[in-house]
């Protein structure tokens, strides 16, 4: 049995005195008996996350031509990762694993760019508004399932304290293919989403197509197992002053 602890960490920050600028920056931290989750964000958007298999921090944003540093980000997020174990064990004991709030994902599919039979180009499946973590995500062309060229970003929060996250695949489109990105999580009632995207006959696809829901008995898709189990998370809470003031430092130190 899987249990998650999450804390997420808010705070608008004016990073400009002349200008008066306003940002929105996020720390969250996440743990469990199998996963591990660490990132800081602005906006929204996530800029660096913990990849705590390969042991090294992973910078997100775009390259700049001044592009901002993490120095020492991974080190302390291993550090946390031993106050998020602490914490998650004193929530079993203090929370007496109450019921799962949970709330469903929604699912779309789009290409990355403009489509060309026969160029390869990249299809994106974005699942939003889902609470708690995890959800599975798979994929199939033309009714096989897909495993090479998946990628699967991290989770990340969303301001009305649901999460969202990306997978993505290359392809090589050809006429008349099927591909299709199944989404299963806990709120689904072992019920998966699937969006199709089709590649037409012939001509130029535009990135903007409306993706088509397929329920349940008509399509055939091999799944990830779902994880299991009874996530906690601390809606709408606030650290004490002394950790709020550190993570905030944390985080206005990669702007300076």
């Amino acid at each position: 049995m899987e249990l998650l602890y999450l804390l997420l960490l808010a705070f608008t920050v004016v990073l400009s005195t002349h200008a008066r600028v306003k940002h929105n920056l996020f720390m969250f931290n996440g743990c469990s008996d199998t996963e591990k989750e660490a990132l800081y964000g602005s906006e929204g958007e996530e800029m660096w996350h913990s990849d705590f298999k390969l042991k090294q921090g992973v910078a997100t944003l775009p390259e700049f031509a001044d592009p901002l540093s993490f120095p020492g980000a991974y080190e302390e997020s291993v550090a946390d990762q031993e106050v998020c174990k602490q914490n998650l064990a004193t929530s079993i004991k203090a929370y007496n694993s109450p019921p799962e709030e949970m709330e469903p994902p929604e699912t779309s599919i789009y290409p990355r760019n403009e489509v060309l039979l026969g160029v390869d180009n990249v299809l994106i499946c974005h699942v939003t508004g889902f609470f708690p973590p995890p959800v599975d995500v798979s994929w199939s062309r033309n009714n096989v399932k897909v495993t090479e060229g998946v990628d699967v970003s991290q989770y990340r929060p969303r301001s009305d304290q649901t999460f969202h996250m990306f997978s993505s695949l290359k392809i090589r489109p050809a006429a008349g293919d099927i591909y299709g990105c199944t989404v299963n999580h806990a709120a689904l009632q072992e019920q998966p989403q699937t969006k199709l995207w089709v590649v037409p006959q012939g001509g130029v696809l535009s990135p903007c197509l409306t993706p088509v829901l397929l329920s349940g008995l008509g399509f055939t898709v091999g799944l990830l197992g779902l994880a299991t189990g009874i996530y906690f998370f601390i809606k709408g809470s606030t650290a004490d002053v002394s950790d709020t003031a550190v993570s905030k430092k944390k985080l206005m130190q990669f702007y300076q």
